[in-house]
């Protein structure tokens, strides 16, 4: 087991350095319910559609993904489905306030199984992403298309390790690839294929571990896959 000293090692807080430098230089169902409304507070419902995901409707409304989350008492987005209503706290029409685009969504950037979810702790430390085991395709796609903008072969115990910046404040991190087929600078097409999932330090399992940041903060990943 690691001493609590050595937690300061985490990929959170090199990944918190890294971008510092850089810039200073298949789901579950669940029932369909009505959203809470919070007590007191003005607002809409809105349905859900199919393929929709939190991360589309908070920029399809303009309102902060974590707030639609809490207000909605969702911790596990991958139990919101199709025809569900989502409470959209502090609007006044059920007309959307803008039209995103589908292709500017987050794909998952391997199909397998989650075997480590955002928020859950392993080794001593608390995973600020998801840990994707493949099912049979090993192949790593871009969750979203942008420009890569640092790679490592060798990032502490996390081997061969990917970001790729999305150019609107948001990041999403591949890491413990076997092979990698990009370079730093590159741009890359959402769904291109970028790296193939291996294992990295004592943990011979092979999975992916992927984060979505914004800035340089973790974001739940389930908020924002379909």
């Amino acid at each position: 087991m690691l001493k609590q000293k050595k937690l300061v090692f985490t990929l959170p807080c090199l990944l918190s350095a890294v971008y510092c430098l850089l810039f200073l230089g298949g789901c579950a169902t669940a029932p369909s319910v009505m959203a809470p409304q919070a007590a007191g507070v003005p607002g809409v419902y809105h349905r859900i559609e199919k393929g929709e995901t939190l991360f589309r409707i908070s920029r399809t409304y303009n309102i902060d993904i974590d707030e639609l989350a809490r207000v909605n008492r969702i911790s596990d987005a991958s139990r919101i489905e199709t025809g569900q209503l989502i409470f959209i706290p502090n609007r006044q029409k059920t007309a959307p306030l803008s039209q995103p685009q589908a292709n500017d969504d987050f794909i998952w950037p391997v199909r397998g199984r989650v075997v480590l979810n955002f928020g859950l702790a392993s080794n001593n430390m608390i995973n600020r992403g998801i840990n994707i085991q493949p099912y049979v395709n090993k192949e790593v796609v871009a969750s979203r298309s942008g420009r890569v903008i640092f790679y490592s072969p060798h990032f502490y115990n996390y081997g061969r390790t990917l970001i790729i910046d999305h150019g609107d404040g948001f990041l999403s991190v591949y890491a413990r690839n076997s092979e990698v087929f990009i370079k730093v600078g590159q741009t890359v097409k959402r769904g291109s294929v970028i790296a193939r999932v291996g294992a990295a330090g004592r943990d011979k399992n092979e999975y992916l571990h992927f984060e979505i940041r914004k800035g340089y903060i973790p974001q739940n990943p389930n908020f924002y896959l379909p």
